[in-house]
């Protein structure tokens, strides 16, 4: 019990100075996201819906907390969220069991997702709030409304305050893995990352192509280290 415990500190712990400023960016940039999209969708439309739905919170996590995250990027913010509530409307339309249709929204919600590159875990809050909200209840007009007032309006304002948040604080957002640093040898190439993926049966928040970098420049440190240390080693 205790070596579980002991592993899931190790885990969990970050170098103070770095889990502050992370910490203080991700908050600062999440308090102003909010309170302007918010703010921006009060003034730019009335509607019997609310002005900014719950499923942007989660989106403001990712946006401003994991930013190199390919959950995080432009499309998946403002296409997942608004993909995943037209499906959810979809399904308020057809199903008429509630049980029934939350499941199947977020279900239907994720295959969208995923065929349309646009996977984004909030999408699924997304889909499942509009079948809770059930804006068809109110009109049809307001149903197929939904998913661009409030949703995508909330998406799109969002995105744009973290793009220029992040320009503002030092970070490159929209996010691209940058072009992978020369290696003597070219062991990691792309198809060998990839393999490695596959190999592991598992999906990862990470960018191919930003793992080989992270790699590549671990690679590159590490010989440098030992570069360092070996006349001292010799002495």
């Amino acid at each position: 019990m205790i070596l579980h415990l002991g592993a899931l500190v190790g885990r969990l712990s970050i170098p103070v100075g770095r889990a502050s400023r992370l910490e203080l960016l991700g908050a600062t940039g999440a308090l102003l996201g909010i309170t302007l999209t918010t703010l921006l969708s009060s003034l730019l439309a009335h509607s019997a819906f609310p002005f900014i739905v719950a499923p942007l919170g989660a989106s403001a996590v990712l946006l401003f907390a994991v930013p190199a995250s390919p959950l995080a990027q432009p499309w998946s913010i403002v296409g997942g969220n608004t993909l995943s509530a037209a499906v959810g409307v979809a399904v308020s339309l057809t199903v008429s069991n509630m049980t029934v249709a939350a499941g199947l929204s977020v279900a239907l919600a994720i295959v969208v997702m995923i065929m349309t590159r646009s996977l984004h875990p909030p999408g699924g809050a997304a889909a499942l709030t509009a079948v809770l909200v059930h804006p068809s209840a109110t009109s049809l007009s307001a149903a197929l409304l939904f998913p661009f007032l409030p949703v995508a309006l909330n998406s799109l304002i969002l995105v744009l305050v973290g793009v220029l948040f992040h320009k503002i604080s030092g970070h490159r957002y929209p996010h691209s893995a940058e072009a992978a640093l020369a290696s003597p040898s070219q062991r990691l190439a792309m198809e060998d990352i990839e393999a490695a993926l596959t190999t592991m049966g598992d999906a990862f928040d990470i960018d191919p192509a930003d793992l080989q970098h992270l790699l590549l420049l671990a690679e590159q440190h590490a010989l440098e280290r030992t570069t360092r240390t070996t006349p001292d080693n010799r002495a």
